[in-house]
């Protein structure tokens, strides 16, 4: 499996960037992607997770009502919409993947950075 991470850049406060994971390597029925974020010093945390099959959607307090996840199951691609953005979204920004199943996540991306500044 290979995630493939993208669409990061820099961003005055409150503008917008959207952020793609193109995955590949197998075929996606009972897996969950979600997006982390690992901020300098800070530990790395989940940001929104989706499921493939529901679509079923998760999201950090501190992101509600500003990102959106999403999936294109023909494109096998995840998106993350990051609106409103704040400086303190600042972050490498990793899509990730996992079984339903699994209570851990198994295949990362490479990481892509996302810079707000105020």
């Amino acid at each position: 499996v290979q995630l493939q991470a993208s669409g990061g850049g820099s961003v005055q406060a409150g503008g917008s960037l959207r952020l793609s994971c193109e995955a590949s390597g197998r075929t996606f029925t009972n897996w969950q992607m979600a997006w982390f974020r690992q901020a300098p010093g800070k530990d790395r945390d989940l940001v929104a997770s989706i499921t493939w099959n529901l679509g079923t959607t998760y999201y950090a307090d501190s992101v509600k009502g500003r990102f959106t996840i999403s999936r294109d199951k023909a494109k096998v691609m995840v998106y993350l919409e990051m609106n409103s953005l704040k400086p303190e979204d600042t972050a490498v920004y990793y899509c990730a993947l996992r079984s339903t199943a699994a209570t851990t996540y198994s295949y990362w991306g490479q990481g892509t950075l996302v810079t707000v500044s105020s």
